[in-house]
């Protein structure tokens, strides 16, 4: 199927606003008193439902496309987000070889804190890797926090030693060591090794006292998956586990980020409030189809009857491809009514159909009429659509079919028109009728 093309050869997104989701950089004092850079990204044209804050992975920042996939997904649940750089990474002051993972929790304390005196206090910790231990230790400290979820988290912090563990010797010995950690140099201090070997988790853990998602893949190679499986053993109910299954750590595959974030954007929206679900109890009561979009992009809920879809446009359209496009589903009625069609009259027959598949494609055409247009070449919708009919039928048996599927009545309503009546409903979204 094309994507929901408008009159012009234009794609219908593209000619409306791109809604891109507002992200602003800002800076805030950290724990130390190093001034520590951050962007805060916020759902296009809608009021946040929560705020959350996110913790990038050891030594990596808060521009790692994973970490900025699974922002802007959080942003289509409608919940802004925080994501910011420990002190002495990315963009943000202070000296690496200054810092502790105790020090990065004080930080994302210090976070939080920002957040609460500019905006709204966080209810969701997001994680990942070594971040995703930080915001362990961190929640326990915020009442406001609600849910928290790790990515691809080590169960002891300790962990990040095996990526300098041929230096650890002299960084015991002489009190520190620059070392190399995915291509750029870092000095650990013997005060970070010793700070990794005094956390204790297990009782942070079993105490979290929050909704906890923990996610990691199967094949990480950096933080092995015994380490998830050790960390849901250790925390309470409500706990959740899913696999990111062939992603590595660092979710390098736009797919595994997508996926990871769209799942942790739905669990978050369990826990750390939604907005209204699109049923009959929270729209317009009344026969037909109800569709529903949000403050941002192009993802749209439809109800029909006691059935839930979605609709939405590719991502080169400024869409999340969460659903088919309003064409794709245009053609599915095509389709669907076609199939079904051709079931009825067989059956009524008692002719051996053993079952139809339709395939429906819509693109734009010259119009045959063309030379009579003054201006440019006028073009038509062309629903092309192919009919498999299984079965022993004979050849007389299949042209009839093909006969019947021409008067099928979404077929027979698309041939001749139909005219569409609108009016403004003067009630506010989401309220009962």
């Amino acid at each position: 199927m094309a994507s929901h093309r408008a009159p012009g050869g234009l794609s219908h997104a593209r000619r409306l606003d791109s809604r891109a989701m507002p992200s602003t950089a800002l800076t805030f004092p950290g724990a130390s008193g190093a001034t520590l850079a951050a962007r805060l990204d916020l759902p296009a044209d809608a009021r946040p439902v929560a705020w959350a804050l996110f913790a990038h992975c050891f030594t990596c920042s808060k521009d790692l496309k994973a970490a900025v996939r699974i922002a802007r997904e959080l942003n289509r649940h409608g919940l802004a987000v925080l994501r910011f750089d420990f002190t002495g990474l990315g963009e943000s002051g202070g000296a690496f070889g200054d810092t502790t993972f105790s020090s990065n929790v004080d930080d994302l304390l210090a976070a939080c804190r920002f957040l609460s005196d500019t905006h709204t206090a966080p209810a969701l910790l997001v994680g990942h890797s070594l971040g995703g231990a930080a915001v362990l230790q961190a929640a326990r400290q915020l009442p406001t926090v609600r849910a928290v979820a790790t990515i691809g988290a080590p169960y002891d912090p300790a962990h990040v030693k095996h990526l300098f563990a041929e230096a650890t010797d002299a960084i015991r010995a002489r009190g520190d060591a620059v070392v190399r950690i995915a291509g750029r140099e870092f000095t650990i201090t013997r005060r970070f090794l010793e700070d990794l070997d005094a956390t204790r988790v297990d009782e942070v853990v079993r105490h979290l006292g929050r909704a906890l998602l923990i996610m990691h893949s199967p094949t990480d190679q950096i933080v092995g998956i015994d380490n998830a499986a050790r960390l849901y053993l250790a925390a309470r109910h409500p706990k959740s586990f899913i696999s990111l299954d062939t992603a590595d750590h660092l979710l390098t595959d736009p797919n595994d980020a997508r996926y990871a974030a769209t799942v942790l954007g739905a669990w978050a929206s369990r826990y750390v409030g939604q907005r209204a679900p699109l049923t009959r109890e929270t729209v317009a009561r009344g026969p037909g189809i109800m569709a529903a979009v949000g403050g941002s992009g192009y993802r749209t809920d439809i109800v029909a009857g006691p059935h839930a879809l979605v609709a939405d446009e590719p991502e080169d359209v400024g869409g999340t491809d969460a659903g088919p496009t309003p064409y794709d589903l245009l053609g599915a009625a095509l389709g669907a009514c076609t199939a079904m069609t051709l079931r009825m009259y067989a059956d009524r027959k008692r002719w051996p159909l053993g079952g139809v598949d339709v395939t429906v494609a819509h693109r734009r055409v010259h119009a045959d009429d063309e030379a009579a247009c003054e201006s440019a070449p006028a073009k038509v919708d062309l629903l092309e659509r192919s009919i498999r009919l299984a079965g022993t039928l004979d050849d007389t048996q299949q042209a009839r079919l093909l006969e019947i599927a021409d008067r099928c009545p979404v077929h027979r309503t698309l041939e001749a028109g139909a005219r569409i009546q609108t009016t403004l409903d003067t009630g506010t979204p989401g309220e009962d009728a």
